[in-house]
Order: C-alpha cells, then sequence, then structure tokens
C-alpha cells in the first residue's frame, strides 16, 4: 500500500483553553496535549504560562509562536514594574500581547486568552484571537476544542459563581472538549487567580467526568485487549 504524505503540508495544531471570571477572581484551564499533525508529540505539556505574579496567559495555536510572544511581555512587563515600582495590573499585560499579536499578525498562528487579578478591576479575563483583536469578556474559550463548547458554556455559564463553581466549570468543559475533540487530551491544569495569590491544580484522566460512550480509565493498555470483545457479552 502506498501512502503519500506530504511534508510541506502545514500542521494541524489543536488544544482547548478557557478563561472565566467568578465573584472574587478568575480561573484559567487547558488540556496539555501538543501535537504536529496526527502525531502527539507531547502529552503532558503546559499551556498556561506565568507572565507576572498575579497574571497568567493560556496558549493555543502554534506552540512556538505562543511561548515566544509570552517570553517577549515576560520581560517587557518585568520593565514596567521596575520602572512603576509597582506590579502591572491584568489591563497593561494583555494590552502588550494584543500589540505583539496585531503587529505581527501576518507571522503568527497563535491565540492567546490573558487572566488575572488586580487591586483596581479585580479578577479580568482577555482574549486576543488570531489577528490581534482585544476582547475583555466576563468567560473566554479558544483552540480547536472551543467549537464543541460554545453550547455547553451558553447553558452551564452564570454570574456569580464561587471559586469551586467556577473551577468545575472548567474542569468539566475541558474534559468534554478532550472527549469530542481529536487535537485536545491529555490531563486537566487549571490555576484560580484571586486577592490572596495563585493556585495551580492537576487533574488526570481518571479524575474527570466521563462524556456519553468514553472509555473508563485503564492502567494499561493490556487490560482493554484483555477485556471481552462487545459482541461476546
Amino acid at each position: 500500500m502506498d501512502v503519500n504524505f506530504d511534508l510541506n503540508a502545514p500542521h494541524s495544531m489543536g488544544t482547548t483553553i478557557i478563561g472565566v471570571t467568578y465573584d472574587g477572581g478568575v480561573v484559567l484551564g487547558a488540556d496539555s496535549r501538543t501535537s504536529t499533525g496526527v502525531y502527539v508529540a507531547n502529552r503532558a505539556s503546559d499551556k498556561i504560562t506565568q507572565l507576572t505574579d498575579n497574571v497568567y496567559v493560556c496558549r493555543s495555536g502554534s506552540a512556538a509562536d505562543s511561548q515566544v510572544v509570552s517570553d517577549y511581555v515576560r520581560y517587557f512587563l518585568h520593565q514596567h514594574t521596575i520602572q512603576l515600582g509597582q506590579p502591572a495590573t491584568v489591563k497593561v499585560a494583555a494590552n502588550l500581547v494584543r500589540l505583539l499579536a496585531y503587529n505581527n499578525k501576518n507571522f503568527l498562528q497563535t491565540g492567546l486568552i490573558i487572566g488575572g487579578w488586580d487591586k483596581y478591576e479585580g479578577g479580568q479575563i482577555y482574549g486576543v484571537p488570531l489577528g490581534g483583536t482585544l476582547v475583555q469578556q466576563p468567560f473566554t474559550i479558544g483552540g480547536s476544542g472551543s467549537s464543541y463548547l460554545y453550547g455547553f458554556f451558553d447553558q452551564a455559564w452564570k454570574e456569580g459563581m464561587t471559586k469551586d463553581e467556577a473551577e468545575d466549570l472548567v474542569k468539566k468543559a475541558v474534559s468534554l472538549a478532550i472527549a469530542r475533540d481529536g487535537a485536545s487530551g491529555g490531563v486537566v491544569r487549571t490555576v484560580i487567580i484571586n486577592s490572596e495569590g495563585v493556585t495551580r491544580n492537576f487533574y488526570p484522566g481518571d479524575q474527570l467526568p466521563l462524556w456519553h460512550e468514553e472509555l473508563e480509565p485503564q492502567n494499561s493498555l493490556l487490560d482493554i485487549l484483555g477485556a471481552p470483545e462487545p459482541m461476546n457479552i
């Protein structure tokens, strides 16, 4: 059988990133699969990157593009903090991301979600999709898995959620995207940012809710191969 691979074809890149505000702060969440076409390059990557002590960014699209944007923004925010003598606000961080994304829109393939907390405006979520637009929203979803989540968020999101409710929503949404989107997978990572600081959480596959027709988690591939075939049950 002849199989022809076009080495010059663009790689399909996918992920699921989410930012949600709640009463007192924000929750960011992401899956952990980094893929290059049909090949999974990293099953446990960290797509939520620290920009300052109180601001984080969720990265989607080209890993290289999103990483270099994050590195530049982190450097500029460090200089900004030194000059002002106080932490940069979430809006300043988001506008720096927007500036870099817009000025280099012809070269970058990345969508970003900036989330954080500051003493002036509390918890804030900003989305910077392809092209460099800056949009502040109460919740934002991005990546290839987001197309499966719009209806879910329309039904599940509500104003004035508690911290636990917001994180549970993010965890459920990312697990749903993992179940439906072939380019999203791995584990779920969340970052909670509020006036008390930052909390990072990690949820492996056996701690995620199962959706319709999903298989139970197994410790080994042999457990699956040794199971009876559905037709023989």
